[in-house]
């Protein structure tokens, strides 16, 4: 038995109309019943009719879509979902992304192009921020938190309220609007362990 054609298709406000793409879907072989929509901002992280679509895809059904721009929030996003339909044995094909049909060879090894690009970007990203941070350091600017020392406040009215037995660790926490981590870390300063 051959797969089915299930089609997504978005679009980011209510004033857009979807019908350029459900008229695009169902040419390219998409049943009206088979078709999901979400018309919500790309940037969303969370979209029903996405969701509900990857839902019901099964192996050997192909996600057809109208353009890349519809599917993934960026790049990477993009190339996590296809890669995830892959894993599930679903194919997957851009209408107006000419040669992006991962059903075929050549399409496949399209996509894969892709995902090295999005793998050189990430590593560009890192080099720069290290370069940034060497900078910073060279200049004599250091990254993270401040340190905390034994007589800041915090710490004394931290080590102030342990001793006293009837006070919870969840009340002191609490009271000074802290999370255990920091209390635990306060007491290591009150103490000259940390």
């Amino acid at each position: 038995m051959e797969g089915r054609l299930i089609g997504y298709a978005r679009v980011s406000t209510s004033a857009q109309e979807l019908n350029l793409q459900l008229d695009a879907l169902k040419h390219a072989g998409c049943k009206k019943q088979h078709i999901f929509t979400d018309q919500i901002s790309g940037s969303k992280a969370e979209r029903p009719g996405l969701a509900e679509c990857l839902k019901e895809l099964k192996k050997g059904d192909t996600l057809i879509i109208w353009r890349l721009d519809r599917l993934g929030r960026s790049l990477r996003n993009l190339i996590d979902i296809v890669e995830q339909l892959q894993k599930r044995g679903v194919g997957f094909r851009s209408i107006n992304d000419g040669g992006i049909d991962t059903t075929t060879a050549s399409g496949e090894m399209i996509f894969n192009i892709f995902g090295t690009l999005a793998q050189f970007e990430r590593l560009l990203i890192q080099e720069r921020t290290q370069a940034g941070l060497t900078a910073a350091r060279a200049r004599g600017r250091k990254g993270g938190r401040p340190k905390i020392l034994q007589d800041d406040p915090r710490v004394q009215m931290a080590k102030k309220m342990s001793k006293n037995m009837s006070i919870s660790i969840g009340e002191i926490c609490a009271t000074l609007k802290i999370s255990r981590a920091s209390y635990y870390r306060y007491i290591d300063i009150s103490t000259g362990s940390a």
